[in-house]
C-alpha cells in the first residue's frame, strides 16, 4: 500500500458498481432507444454517477465490480448464491455500455477474479483507515454496515440516505461489527446463505442485542427460555458459523490502495456525448457537450438600409445560403415575423430584426424596406436556399409578403432520411450529432415556464447571437449532411420526393379545411348526453356511484364487488389493470365492462376531437390548419398534428359524424381519392407471387380469394366472417403478426392461428420466399430499402436478443412495403399538385390521411379533377400489378366515402 498523508483528509469514495447496475435495471423500466436496445440500467447507473460527481465532487473515487466466475465463498459453501437467476439478457446487453460510461467519467475501475466487489471495497476500507483517510461507501447494500466506523460511512445516492455509526447504534442498538452475527443467524435468502432455520432477522437482532455475539449466544444457550430456539440453534450451530463467515466481508483481498491513482479526473465529455447520442439520452448528451464551436464566428445584426443593401449584394454572389425566421408563435399561421437570419457562408451570419417591441428596443428596419431589398433575392431560383424545417419559415415568409424560390435543402429532412428511426431531428440535436456543437437554446434567450417571453420581447443583445447561430448551424449542417446522403444514394429521394413535397404540404396547411362549428357543438352536446346515459347505466349495474375515471375504484367494483376474474395487475403490480384488453375480455362475461368501453370511446371522441377541433378553428379563416409532418414516422408515412387527423375512426358511426363536420366551401365538393389495398399490391409486386398477381390483375376481391385459399372454400361460398378473418391474415402477414397475435385478433387458439399462417404460406409461396430472402439480405447489409431508395438501417438484425432481433426482422419485411406505399402517395401528391397548377384549376388539395388524399373542388371542375387524380394516382409507378383508386365526393368528408 502506498501511504498518503493528505492534509485536507479528503474522503475516499468507493462505489459498489455491481449493486447499482442491478438496482438501476429494476428501478427504471421500459427504457430503450429507437433501435430497440434496452437502456434502463445504463440510464439509472449514469444518473447515480452524475449525482455523486455533482453533489459530492470527490477528490478520490473508485468503482468496484464483481468479476466473472466463482469466489472463495463458493469453495466454502457450494450452494452460495445457487438460487440466483441468471442475469436477464436485457441487462447483459447493457454491460458494455455501463463500462463505457464508467470509462467516460474517468473513474478507476477495480475488480479481481475470485472476489466480490464487497470484499475489494472492504479491503480498501481497511487500508484507507490505516492511512487515516475518511471513507464513504457509495452503496444501497445494507451488508456494508458491518464496515462502518468513526471514519467510514455509507451514502446511498438513489435514496439520498447517509448511514454512520450513530445511525446503526440508534436503529439496531449494536456496534457495526456485531451485524455479521445477526446475519449469520438469520441468513440471507438472496445469496442463499442458510442461517438458522426459524431464526428471522428480528429474532436474530434481539438475540445479539442480548448476548452481544454469536459466540456468547452459544456459550449461554442455557439462559434461553425457548426450548424450541435452543434446539434449532444447537442443531444448526455449524451452519450458523458458516453463514457468519459467508456474510463477513473479507478485508484482506490481495489488492493495494494507491490514492494517487484514484484522484478524480474530469469526465471525457466528447466520449460521453457520443455515447449518450447512441443511447439517445438527449438531455445527457446536451449536458456533456459543454463546449460550443471553437471556430471564430462573425454574427451581427442589421439595423440600417445601407447594411441591408450590402448584405443583398453579398448574397447575390452566393451559390446558396441558409435562412431562418424568428417569430412570436410555433404556429406558422398565427406567427408574427420578428426577424430574419441569413448565413451566406459557414461561421458568418446576420440577423435582420423587424419586430422586437420591448422597452428601449432600438429602431429596426420596417418590414416593407426589408421586403424591397430581400424579395428579388428570395424569389431568385438560381440562388439556393437551405433551411431547418423550411416549411415553417416558408409559410411565415409567404404570410408576410415574401415569395421564396430555389429551396434546395432542409436539414431536418436530411437528418431524417439518414436515420428515420431517430426520435429527434431538431436543430439542437443535429448540431450535437453531426457538428459536435451545443447550440444556444431558445430557453436561454426567452426563458421558460412562467418566466418565458415571446421572441419580440427578447433583447437584440440576446437575439442576434441566437438567431445568427440558427442560420449558421443550418448551413454547416447542410455541408455535412449532403455528402452523407450522396454516399448512401439518398439525394434523389430528397430532391425528387421530400423537397418537392414541402411546398405541396405548405399549400395544404395554409388552405386548411372548412369546419361546421355548429354541427360540432351539437355533436358535443349529443356526446355529453350519451355519456350521462352511459354513466347512469354503469352506476345501476355497479349498484353504487363511483369515479369512472379512477382505475382503483373501477378495479374494486369489477374484481371485488362483482368478483370478475382478474387477468393482470398494473405495471407496478400494486392494483388491478383495467385497460382496454382487460375490459374487452371481461365484456364477454358481463355487461358493465362493455358499457365502460363504450363510455371511454365516446369520452375520447368528445375530448380529443369534437371539443378540441372547436378550439383549433382559426378565427381569421374559419378553417382547421393541421400540420403535416415528414419526419415522424420511420416508414416515411406522413403524420399530422394540431390536430391529428390520422386517428379519427373511419368505420364507427361517431367517427363518420365527426368527419361530417369537415365540409366543402359553398359551391364546392370534397373529393376523396383512396388507394385500394396499396400495401397488398406492393407485396404482390415484391413477392412476385402468381396468385396475388392474378387476383389483382383480374380485379378479384383479394380478401375473399385469400379466404378461399386458406379455408379451402369456393369463392362463392366465402362468408362475410371468413372474408374478415382473411383480411386480418392478409394485413397481419405484412406486419409480421405471430400466431399468438393472430389468435388474439381472431379469437381462436394459437394452434389454429398457426395452421392458418402455414396454409397461407403454402398457397402464397412467393410471399414466404420474399420474406425469407428479405431478412437474409438485411442480415448481410444491415439495411433495407424501398422501391424509391428510402433507407432504414437495421443494426440489430443480428442481435443475440431474440426480441430485438425479431423486431428488426419484422421491420425488414414491412419497411419496403409500407415505405414504398408512403413514397408512391407522396409522388402522387406532387404530380397532382403540378397538374392543378399547370391547368390553373381552382381545386385545392387539403388533406392526406393514410392512403387517402382529400380535395376541395368547385362543382364545375369535379369531373375533370376526378379523372385527372385517378389517372395520376393509378399510374404513379409501374408495378407488376395495377394500382386502383377509389374516388368519391360529397358536401362533407363523411359523404366522400
Amino acid at each position: 500500500m502506498t501511504s498518503n498523508n493528505d492534509p485536507d483528509r479528503s474522503p475516499l469514495y468507493l462505489i459498489d458498481g455491481s449493486a447499482y447496475i442491478h438496482r438501476a435495471f429494476h428501478a427504471v423500466r421500459g427504457l430503450t432507444n429507437s433501435k430497440g436496445l434496452p437502456t434502463n440500467a445504463v440510464f439509472g447507473y449514469t444518473r447515480m454517477l452524475i449525482k455523486l460527481m455533482q453533489e459530492r465532487s470527490p477528490r478520490y473515487v473508485a468503482i468496484f465490480f464483481d468479476a466473472k466466475g466463482p469466489t472463495f465463498r463458493h469453495a466454502m459453501y457450494d450452494a452460495y448464491k445457487a438460487n440466483r437467476p441468471s442475469m436477464p439478457q436485457e441487462l447483459v446487453m447493457q454491460l458494455p455500455y455501463i463500462k463505457q460510461v464508467t470509462e467516460g467519467f474517468n473513474i478507476q475501475t477495480i475488480e479481481l477474479e475470485g472476489y466480490e466487489a464487497d470484499d475489494l471495497i472492504g479491503t480498501c476500507v481497511r487500508l484507507a483507515a490505516a492511512a487515516g483517510m475518511p471513507v464513504v461507501m457509495v452503496t444501497g447494500d445494507k451488508d456494508f454496515m458491518q464496515l462502518v466506523s468513526d471514519q467510514v460511512t455509507i451514502w446511498d445516492p438513489m435514496k439520498d440516505e447517509v448511514i454512520d455509526k450513530s445511525t446503526i447504534l440508534r436503529t439496531h442498538q449494536l456496534q457495526p461489527e456485531q451485524l455479521v452475527d445477526v446475519m449469520g443467524l438469520s441468513g440471507d435468502s438472496s445469496d442463499n446463505v442458510p442461517g438458522v432455520p426459524g431464526i428471522g432477522p428480528k429474532t436474530a437482532l434481539t438475540l445479539i442485542q442480548r448476548f452481544g455475539s454469536m459466540q456468547a449466544l452459544y456459550e449461554g444457550l442455557d439462559d434461553l427460555k425457548s426450548a424450541k430456539q435452543r434446539e434449532k440453534l444447537l442443531q444448526h450451530k455449524e451452519q450458523a458459523f458458516l453463514s457468519r463467515r459467508l456474510v463477513t466481508i473479507d478485508t484482506h483481498a490481495p489488492i493495494a490502495l494507491e490514492p494517487d491513482r484514484l484522484i478524480a479526473r474530469p469526465p471525457d465529455e466528447t466520449r460521453l456525448s457520443g455515447l449518450f447520442q447512441e443511447l439517445e439520452f438527449r438531455q445527457l448528451q446536451h449536458s456533456f457537450q459543454n463546449s460550443r464551436s471553437k471556430a471564430e464566428t462573425d454574427y451581427r445584426g442589421i439595423l440600417t438600409e445601407a447594411d441591408l443593401a450590402s448584405l443583398v449584394e453579398r448574397l447575390g454572389r452566393c451559390d446558396c445560403f441558409a435562412i431562418d425566421t424568428e417569430t412570436t408563435s410555433q404556429d406558422p399561421m398565427a406567427a408574427d415575423l420578428v426577424g430574419i437570419s441569413i448565413a451566406p457562408e459557414p461561421h458568418h451570419a446576420v440577423y435582420i430584426p423587424c419586430g422586437h417591441r420591448y422597452m428601449g428596443a432600438p429602431a429596426q428596419l420596417p418590414l416593407h424596406t426589408i421586403r424591397k431589398h430581400l424579395q428579388p433575392l428570395l424569389a431568385d431560383e438560381t440562388i439556393g436556399k437551405v433551411g431547418q424545417n423550411i416549411k415553417y419559415d416558408w409559410t411565415v415568409l409567404r404570410r408576410h409578403g415574401f415569395t421564396l424560390a430555389g429551396v434546395r435543402f432542409d436539414t431536418m429532412l436530411g437528418s431524417y432520411l439518414l436515420d428515420p428511426s431517430k426520435r429527434a431531428h431538431n436543430l439542437d440535436q443535429i448540431a450535437l450529432d453531426f457538428l459536435g456543437h451545443k447550440t444556444i437554446t431558445y430557453a436561454e434567450v426567452a426563458g421558460k415556464g412562467k418566466g418565458a417571453v415571446t421572441f419580440d420581447q427578447v433583447t437584440l443583445e440576446r437575439a442576434v447571437p441566437y438567431a445568427c447561430e440558427d442560420a449558421d448551424i443550418t448551413l454547416r449542417a447542410y455541408e455535412v449532411l449532403r455528402p452523407r446522403l450522396e454516399a448512401l444514394g439518398l439525394m434523389p429521394l430528397l430532391e425528387q420526393v421530400e423537397m418537392p413535397l414541402v411546398p405541396v404540404l405548405m399549400d395544404m396547411e395554409m388552405a386548411g379545411v372548412r369546419l361546421d362549428r355548429e354541427k360540432l357543438r351539437e355533436l358535443s352536446k349529443s356526446f355529453t348526453h350519451q355519456l350521462q346515459l352511459l354513466e347512469d347505466e354503469i352506476y345501476a349495474l355497479a349498484g353504487e356511484r363511483f369515479n369512472i375515471q379512477s382505475s382503483q375504484q373501477l378495479g374494486r367494483i369489477l374484481f371485488e364487488k362483482l368478483q370478475l376474474p382478474t387477468f393482470k395487475k398494473t405495471k407496478k403490480k400494486t392494483g388491478y389493470s383495467t385497460d382496454v384488453e382487460v375490459l374487452t375480455r371481461l365484456a364477454e362475461q358481463h355487461e358493465l365492462p362493455a358499457l365502460l368501453l363504450r363510455h371511454r370511446s365516446v369520452a375520447k371522441l368528445k375530448s380529443t376531437y369534437v371539443d378540441a377541433l372547436l378550439e383549433q378553428v382559426d378565427p381569421a379563416t374559419g378553417r382547421i390548419h393541421t400540420s403535416f409532418n415528414q419526419t415522424v414516422a420511420a416508414t416515411g408515412r406522413l403524420s399530422s398534428s394540431d390536430p391529428n387527423l390520422q386517428n379519427i375512426p373511419i368505420r364507427t358511426e361517431e367517427g363518420r359524424m365527426i368527419r361530417a363536420a369537415f365540409t366543402a366551401a359553398p359551391g364546392h365538393y370534397l373529393l376523396a381519392a383512396d388507394y385500394s389495398q396499396i400495401e397488398l399490391r406492393i407485396l404482390a409486386h415484391y413477392a412476385d407471387d402468381p396468385i396475388l398477381i392474378q387476383s389483382f390483375t383480374e380485379n378479384e376481391d383479394i380478401h375473399a380469394r385469400t379466404a378461399g385459399e386458406v379455408f379451402h372454400v369456393a369463392l362463392d361460398q366465402v362468408s362475410a366472417d371468413l372474408r374478415r378473418q382473411a383480411k386480418v391474415i392478409n394485413f397481419g402477414i405484412i406486419y409480421g403478426m405471430s400466431a399468438y397475435g393472430l389468435s388474439k385478433e381472431l379469437g381462436i387458439s394459437s394452434k389454429m392461428a398457426q395452421a392458418y399462417i402455414d396454409q397461407y404460406f403454402a398457397r402464397y409461396s412467393g410471399v414466404k420466399t420474399y420474406m425469407a430472402q428479405t431478412v437474409a439480405r438485411a442480415r448481410e447489409t444491415q439495411r433495407i430499402e424501398t422501391l424509391l431508395g428510402r433507407l432504414r438501417l437495421l443494426p440489430d438484425i443480428n442481435s443475440a436478443n431474440p426480441t430485438i432481433r425479431q423486431f428488426a426482422e419484422r421491420t425488414a419485411i414491412n419497411t419496403p412495403i409500407q415505405g414504398t406505399a408512403a413514397d408512391l402517395i407522396k409522388v402522387a401528391m406532387i404530380r397532382v399538385a403540378e397538374s392543378l397548377a399547370r391547368q390553373q384549376l381552382k381545386s385545392r388539395m387539403l388533406l392526406s390521411v393514410h392512403d387517402e388524399i382529400v380535395f376541395e373542388v368547385p362543382s364545375e371542375e369535379l369531373q375533370s379533377v376526378r379523372e385527372m387524380v385517378t389517372d395520376i394516382m393509378e399510374h404513379v409507378w409501374d408495378l407488376k400489378v395495377p394500382l386502383k383508386v377509389n374516388v368519391a365526393w360529397g358536401h362533407n368528408w363523411a359523404e366522400a366515402h
